[in-house]
């Protein structure tokens, strides 16, 4: 069982990730009326896409995960990652945070110029499903800051329900694949290196670390047209 010092180590870890600065949590500041209008179009996005449930299927260094995502368990959150698929995002992206027993993290694409042009923030979705094991959530850097970077819950994670970190999609299968990526390296790639130097910075310090081959929405092809040899 992890000791109190432990779980503050680890959870801080998820909610400084993507944050390059050294705060826990985001400045709290009233949104402008502009980012105001921006949420509600993100949330009338999201409700339009939520009845449509899809597979991302992603090869990686330890075999293939297909991985379902339920768009109304998050719906922002759900239209981040498609996007994110479909532009190729994840392409090459390192495993570069595993906690044994806790989480696997990953979303800092391997070319600095990628990771930047997506460093976009997304409002919150409300907690409607648990952490459980197998399920995909991404880390924030506080409230209404969700760009790029996810984690895998490798157990049941119910204490970060509270904690306002919102799973979007679960491991249908291939969930002996994530168990197998390696925790050589644990917590010690530096996660603003990584978004300065990207993969060049990984693969000469961590050589051995896995990583995700490729990833797209099921039925697609490599550039996310629909896959015209399936019937």
């Amino acid at each position: 069982m992890m000791s109190r010092a432990t779980w503050t180590t680890v959870l801080a870890g998820l909610v400084l990730a993507g944050c390059a600065g050294n705060t826990l949590e985001a400045p709290k500041v009233r949104p402008s009326r502009s980012d105001q209008a921006a949420q509600g179009k993100q949330a009338a996005s999201g409700k339009q896409n939520s009845a449509e449930s899809f597979q991302v299927v992603m090869e990686t260094s330890q075999g293939k995960v297909v991985i379902e995502v339920i768009p109304e368990w998050a719906p922002l959150g759900a239209a981040r990652f498609r996007e994110l698929v479909e532009d190729g995002f994840f392409d090459g992206c390192r495993f570069f945070r595993v906690v044994p027993n806790f989480v696997v993290q990953f979303g800092i694409n391997g070319d600095p110029a990628v990771h930047s042009k997506w460093d976009k923030k997304i409002s919150d979705d409300p907690v409607t499903q648990s952490n459980k094991r197998g399920t995909l959530t991404f880390a924030t850097s506080g409230p209404n800051t969700r760009t790029s970077q996810l984690f895998i819950s490798l157990k049941d994670n119910a204490r970060l329900d509270g904690m306002g970190f919102s799973p979007f999609a679960r491991i249908v299968s291939g969930m002996e694949a994530v168990d197998k990526i390696t925790s050589e390296y644990g917590e010690r790639p530096r996660q603003p290196l990584i978004e300065q130097q990207g993969n060049v910075y990984l693969e000469k310090e961590f050589p051995n670390m896995d990583y995700v081959k490729t990833a797209k929405v099921e039925g697609t092809d490599k550039d996310g047209k629909a896959d015209k040899t399936q019937n």
